[in-house]
C-alpha cells in the first residue's frame, strides 16, 4: 500500500544536488508521477558529475545523483527558450507540488517563481529550499558550508583532531525531511479548504533545528559542546568504543542504570556500580577515563562475536562497527535497495503504513 499512497499525485522538482531532489524521490518511491526537469544548457543535475574515479566516466549519471533520482521522469530544458519555457509552465499548471531550489532572482527572471505559478495554478503546492534564513540571501552554500555555520563542524571529531565534516550530507538530508512534512501540511490545508500554499525551509534553519540537546546544553548549562570522538557528553559508557580478544572493536550505548548493572554483570563486574565513581551516570561521565580503562581490561578477556551474544541477551545496547560492506550483510539493508535499470540505491522511505489494522485485532 505505502508505495501507491501518492498515486495521481503530480510533481515537478526544478531542484538539483541532495535535499530538494531527495524529496522529488520521497513522492516518487510512495506512488506520485515526479517530472524532473533539468538545465539543458549544463548538462543537467551537476550532481551527474561527481563520480568516483572507479566509476564509468562515459556514463550520463554518477552514483550520487542516482542516490535520489529514482523514479523520475527526467527533461532538459533551457527555460531560457520560450518553447521549453512553455512545456514546463504547462507541466506546473497540472501539479499538484512544485520543488524548487532556483535563486529567487533566477526564478523571477524565467517566470517560474512562487507567485507565477500560483496566479496560473492557485492549488499548487510550492516548495522552495534555500542556504539561509532569508530567501534573498543569495549566497552559495553547500551542506559542509551549513555543517560548519551551524556548529556540528567543530563538535565532530576527536579531541586532539581538527573539526571533521559527517561523512554524508546531513544538512540537506534534514532540510529534505523537513521540506517533506512543510508540503505534507500543505496536502492537507489544501483538503480541507482547496488553497494552494508556499512552503519553504533554509538548510541552516533545519540545522539549527537539530542541535537538539547540544543546543540546549548551551542554553541551558552554559557548555560548549567540545569533540569527543564518537562519545556523548551527557551519558557513560555511551559511544565508547573497546578492543576484543580478536582485536575487533565494539562500541557501548549504556543510557541507563539497570543497563550498566547488565553490563557489569556480563562482565565479570558485578561489583563496579557500587563504586562512588561509577555509582550514577553523573558520576561515570566525570570518571569516564578510569571507567573506560577498567572496562577495557574486561573486554579483551573475550572476542567480540561473544560478547555481542552476551550483551544482547542481557538487552545491552551494543555494536560492531560495520563498513559499508558489512553493512550490505544485513538482510535488512538489502531490503532496502532500489533497482531501476543498471542502477541501486537505497530507499528513502522507511516507514510503513497498515491500511488494514483489523487485522491487527
Amino acid at each position: 500500500m505505502t508505495d501507491t499512497f501518492f498515486s495521481g499525485l503530480r510533481v515537478v522538482e526544478f531542484a538539483s544536488v541532495l535535499a530538494g531532489p531527495a524529496v522529488g524521490m520521497f513522492f516518487a518511491e510512495l506512488g506520485a508521477e515526479v517530472v524532473k526537469i533539468e538545465n539543458k544548457t549544463t548538462g543537467g543535475d551537476v550532481t551527474r558529475g561527481w563520480k568516483l574515479p572507479s566509476e564509468n566516466p562515459e556514463s550520463d549519471r554518477s552514483a550520487y545523483f542516482c542516490s535520489v533520482n529514482w523514479g523520475k521522469t527526467h527533461l532538459l530544458l533551457d527555460l531560457t527558450k520560450p518553447a521549453d519555457l512553455q512545456q514546463a509552465l504547462d507541466l506546473c499548471d497540472r501539479a499538484d507540488v512544485v520543488v524548487s531550489n532556483f535563486k529567487p532572482s533566477a526564478a523571477r527572471r524565467m517566470g517560474v517563481d512562487a507567485a507565477a505559478l500560483h496566479t496560473r495554478n492557485p492549488r499548487l503546492i510550492h516548495a522552495q529550499v534555500c542556504a539561509w534564513a532569508d530567501p534573498e540571501d543569495e549566497s552559495p552554500a553547500f551542506d559542509v558550508v551549513l555543517q560548519a555555520e551551524a556548529g556540528f563542524l567543530f563538535m565532530c571529531g576527536e579531541p586532539d583532531g581538527p573539526p571533521v565534516k559527517m561523512p554524508v550530507a546531513l544538512i540537506d538530508l534534514i532540510a529534505a525531511h523537513q521540506l517533506k512534512e512543510a508540503i505534507l501540511l500543505a496536502l492537507l490545508r489544501r483538503e480541507r479548504t482547496g488553497q494552494g500554499a508556499c512552503v519553504s525551509v533554509s538548510l541552516l534553519e533545519s540545522a539549527l533545528a537539530s542541535l537538539a540537546n547540544q543546543a540546549t546544553n548551551w542554553l541551558m548549562a552554559g557548555h560548549i559542546p567540545q569533540r569527543m570522538g564518537t562519545r556523548h557528553p551527557n551519558i557513560a559508557p555511551y559511544g565508547d568504543i573497546f578492543a576484543c580478544a580478536d582485536g575487533r572493536q565494539i562500541l557501548l550505548a549504556v543510557g541507563t542504570e539497570r543497563q550498566f548493572r547488565q553490563l557489569c554483570g556480563c562482565l565479570g563486574l558485578a561489583h563496579l556500580p557500587d563504586n562512588p565513581d561509577f555509582e550514577n551516570n553523573r558520576a561515570r561521565v566525570q570518571h569516564r577515563a578510569a571507567l573506560n580503562t577498567v572496562l577495557q581490561e574486561a573486554f579483551l578477556k573475550k572476542d567480540r562475536s561473544a560478547w555481542l551474544a552476551e550483551l544482547r541477551a542481557q538487552q545491552v545496547p551494543a555494536a560492531q562497527i560495520r563498513d559499508m560492506a558489512a553493512v550490505f550483510d544485513m538482510p535488512e539493508a538489502q531490503a532496502m535497495v532500489l533497482r531501476e535499470g543498471a542502477t541501486r540505491r537505497m530507499r528513502t522511505v522507511a516507514f510503513k503504513i497498515d491500511c488494514t489494522p483489523e487485522d491487527a485485532e
